[in-house]
C-alpha cells in the first residue's frame, strides 16, 4: 500500500460516515471551534481543491507580512462559501477525487507549492491523510459516531516527528534528536522513529501521539511518557504541520 492509497482509504472511510448523515448532523456544531460539521467538510474542499491547484502549478503560500494567519485564511474561505450539506459534500466528492488523481500523477521528486513550505507529492498526501483524520474526529466525536484507530496513524506519527525539527525552530530552540516509541492500534505492534542514542524519547500510544500532534489532545491528558532532557518539550511542540 501507497501513501495514496491509505489516503484515498482515509477519504473513503469519511465518505461513508458522511453520506449516512442526516440533515441535523450535518448542521450540528463540530469539535472545530465556530463550525458546523458542513463547515468542515467545506474546508476539506477547499483545500483539496487547492491541492489541485497546487500541482497545476500554482503558488499558495500567504505573504508573511499580511499579518493574517493561515488560521484566519481558512475560517474566512469557509465563511464566504457556506452553501447547503448536499452541495458541499458533493463538492468535497469532486475535489478529493481530482486531489488524489493530482497526487498520483505529479512528478514524485518536483517539491509542490503548499501553505508553510513545498513539499513532494508524497509528503503532500501525508498531510492531506493527517488533515483528514483530524477533521474526521471533529466530526465523530460530537456525533457520538465510531471513528476507530488504524494503521494509517503511522503515516500521521511519521509526520508529526519528521517536522520535530520544526516545531523546536518555531519556538526559538536548537532542534533535538528525539526518538519515538509508540506502540500501534493492535496494542502489539511498535512502531519507532528516531535515532536509537537519542537522549530524548516520547513513548506511549501511537493514538495519543497523533492526537496530540493534532492537537486534539492535551499532552497532559494523554497516555503519553517524554523522557529526556527535551523530551517534555518535544511533546508539548509536537504538531502534523509539515516542514
Amino acid at each position: 500500500m501507497t501513501i495514496f492509497d491509505d489516503l484515498e482509504a482515509e477519504q473513503d472511510r469519511l465518505e461513508e460516515i458522511l453520506a449516512g448523515l442526516g440533515g441535523d448532523q450535518w448542521t450540528a456544531p463540530s469539535a472545530a471551534d465556530g463550525w458546523s460539521v458542513t463547515d468542515v467538510v467545506l474546508h476539506l474542499a477547499q483545500t483539496e481543491e487547492a491541492v489541485v491547484a497546487s500541482v497545476g502549478g500554482a503558488a499558495l503560500r500567504p505573504a508573511r507580512d499580511s499579518g493574517t494567519t493561515v488560521d484566519q485564511i481558512a475560517d474566512d474561505m469557509v465563511r464566504a462559501q457556506r452553501a447547503e450539506p448536499a452541495m458541499v459534500f458533493e463538492r468535497w466528492r469532486e475535489a478529493r477525487r481530482a486531489a488524489l488523481r493530482a497526487l498520483r500523477s505529479a512528478d514524485s521528486g518536483q517539491p509542490l507549492s503548499w501553505v508553510e513550505a513545498p513539499m513532494k507529492p508524497a509528503t503532500l498526501a501525508t498531510t492531506r491523510l493527517a488533515e483528514h483524520w483530524a477533521h474526521g474526529l471533529d466530526i465523530t466525536g460530537p456525533l457520538e459516531i465510531a471513528f476507530p484507530d488504524t494503521d494509517r496513524l503511522r503515516h500521521i506519527a511519521w509526520l508529526a516527528h519528521r517536522t520535530l525539527p520544526y516545531a523546536f525552530a518555531l519556538a526559538g530552540e536548537g532542534a533535538q534528536d528525539v526518538r519515538c516509541d509508540l506502540t500501534a492500534p493492535d496494542g502489539a505492534t511498535s512502531w519507532e522513529f528516531g535515532p536509537d542514542a537519542a537522549a530524548s524519547a516520547i513513548s506511549g500510544p501511537a493514538g495519543d501521539f497523533c492526537r496530540v500532534a493534532a492537537q486534539r489532545l492535551a499532552p497532559e491528558r494523554s497516555g503519553l511518557t517524554a523522557s529526556g532532557p527535551h523530551g517534555a518539550a518535544a511533546l508539548r511542540l509536537l504538531r502534523t504541520y509539515a516542514a
